[in-house]
């Protein structure tokens, strides 16, 4: 069922989940290959409650069926990871690409993504390798909120 008002990312039933390391989290970061064996999402030093920590390569669809008008989050490599990593994010709806981010490394601000999803049914949030090494390429979605009727 789409969500009944804002909705967070990691509340959702996820429709697929696919991720390059162990299963992609809810409210933690990536940690290793374990389910559950991260910790709250960190982002240059700040601490996230919710959010979805992931792996490159990582896909994670939910349904919205066309309740939503928008996607915000914060982004980039979870401080777990001591400087390594490189990766791009990006939100697909209904097999459109909405949202790329450029490659963002564990030395890259956060990043702050407002994405417009109106209409949307199908959301995919993917995390991608972008230096053809995939060490450390700890991604999040901190904080990863629908705004829904």
């Amino acid at each position: 069922a789409p969500p009944a008002g804002d909705a967070w990312a990691s509340d959702l039933v996820w429709l697929r989940s696919t991720n390059g390391w162990g299963p992609p989290e809810r409210d933690r970061s990536n940690g290793e290959s374990g389910a559950a064996d991260g910790r709250p999402p960190t982002l240059a030093g700040k601490t996230y409650e919710k959010g979805i920590g992931a792996h490159a390569d990582s896909d994670v669809e939910v349904y919205l069926g066309g309740r939503c008008t928008a996607l915000t989050a914060d982004v980039g490599i979870d401080d777990e990871i001591d400087g390594y990593g490189e990766v791009a994010f990006s939100v697909e709806a209904d097999g459109r690409v909405l949202w790329t981010s450029p490659p963002l490394t564990g030395a890259s601000a956060t990043l702050p993504v407002d994405v417009d999803v109106t209409g949307a049914r199908h959301v995919r949030l993917r995390i991608t390798d972008t230096n053809g090494s995939k060490s450390g390429d700890h991604g999040d979605w901190a904080a990863a909120r629908f705004t829904c009727a």
